[in-house]
């Protein structure tokens, strides 16, 4: 059995060793989100600490949190055709020094507002990053390699959440917070380097015309509404956010209460979920490679169901920390359908807006479904909490099939990439 794990373990990872070796743009767009992805991690421990240390408000430490996601509701129903009119090349590039600079003054932050403000300004920064990246992606590889590819930027972004927090903590605890401040800037200024290398049409086709901002906006949202695909990402991916938000708010109360395992019990899953998140992202292009789409995103939905709720009812820490990887392998793998289904439902000139819309929908509903999961936690407890969301998880991938069956499977007549190096 080993054996066979070994085999198509090394398979998988051949391919994907084989595309980041093959396609220079893709090579340098991995570097540069896993080291920025790798800094933001790591800082989001310090300013955590930062806001708790001179607050001891968990008030403000919400603010904080509030702060890292609002930005993108805001931009994906206000300006999210910028990225399809200006080049997504610049727009990252400054998003990157944006975010550069908001790092760089942290350590001379005199207050927890000052703390929140700043990481406002970072999270609008981002809010332009990562629709640019999801964008631009398809026209870096070939449509039959589109599985892959982003199943390797998001198997660097589950990394980065592993490791950064982990690296964060050590950090703090043995130099400062503005020690992690100046290495994630230095990791933004990284990651725009790396940007700059990648010839600015390979990540777009051609800057859209505006017939006027809100028409544009106008344009992005009847796409939506009149796409299976996207349709598809915007109601079942949502749904799943709610169980998502009660996951993530009850799953402390899981551990150290539950449980009794304590900070290390609380830690064990978060790695277990980071664990899994990696293995399904780099999994999920060879399933795509064998069966419909639509099978493959309920496949993952129901993989989070299923470990979402064995680990509600597990015995001990031990066991939920083993359906945890069963439910973050089955996150990855639903986070690839979603930006696949996405990135072949929209043509490029309007590819940004759609993703910052389904983006700021999906941070609206997980923001509403936090603020319900903690009263909920509080009256019921946390294994009620994570049986309800794995329900959800559940119901999203009954929504998730029913309309992704009727998408077309056929590939999509993207143009051919232009392969630098």
């Amino acid at each position: 059995m080993l054996g066979v794990f070994n085999g198509v373990a090394h398979r998988l990872l051949g391919t994907q060793v084989d595309l980041l070796r093959r396609v220079r743009g893709l090579r340098l767009l991995f570097l540069a989100a896993f080291g920025s992805g790798l800094g933001t991690w790591l800082a989001f421990v310090a300013l955590t600490i930062d806001v708790w240390d001179r607050t001891s408000s968990g008030t403000w430490v919400s603010a904080l949190l509030i702060a890292d996601f609002l930005p993108a509701i805001v931009l994906g129903l206000t300006t999210g055709p910028l990225i399809d009119r200006l080049s997504r090349r610049r727009v990252m590039v400054i998003a990157d020094v944006v975010r550069f600079f908001v790092f760089s003054a942290l350590p001379f932050a005199q207050s927890a507002t000052q703390i929140v403000a700043l990481a406002a300004v970072a999270g609008f920064a981002t809010g332009f990053f990562r629709p640019a990246v999801y964008a631009g992606l398809p026209n870096l590889v070939a449509d039959s390699e589109l599985p892959s590819a982003q199943g390797l930027l998001q198997a660097a972004d589950a990394m980065t959440t592993v490791l950064g927090p982990l690296a964060g903590g050590v950090l703090v605890a043995t130099t400062s917070t503005d020690w992690a401040y100046g290495i994630n800037a230095v990791t933004f200024l990284f990651s725009a380097a790396l940007i700059l290398r990648i010839p600015a049409r390979l990540l777009q086709i051609a800057q859209a015309t505006t017939e006027g901002h809100w028409r544009d906006v106008a344009e992005g949202l009847a796409l939506i509404r009149g796409s299976r695909a996207l349709l598809t990402v915007l109601i079942a991916w949502n749904v799943s956010m709610l169980g998502n938000a009660g996951v993530n708010v009850a799953e402390v109360v899981l551990a150290k209460v539950s449980f009794h395992a304590g900070d290390f019990g609380f830690g064990l899953m978060l790695a277990s979920a980071g664990f899994g998140l990696v293995f399904g992202s780099l999994t999920v292009g060879a399933l795509i490679g064998r069966r419909q789409l639509a099978r493959v995103y309920v496949t993952g939905l129901g993989m989070m169901a299923l470990g979402i709720g064995a680990a509600a009812v597990a015995p001990n820490v031990w066991v939920a920390a083993a359906c945890v990887v069963v439910s973050g392998a089955g996150n990855g793998i639903a986070l690839v359908c979603n930006a696949l289904l996405v990135q072949r439902g929209a043509p490029d000139r309007l590819r940004g807006r759609v993703f910052t819309v389904l983006m700021s929908s999906n941070y609206a509903i997980l923001g509403l479904g936090m603020a319900v999961a903690g009263p909920l936690t509080d009256a019921v407890g946390a294994r009620w909490v994570w049986g309800g969301s794995a329900c959800l998880s559940a119901f999203a991938a009954f929504v998730g099939y029913t309309l992704a069956r009727r998408v077309p499977d056929a590939r999509l007549a993207l143009p051919q990439p232009e392969h630098a190096g």
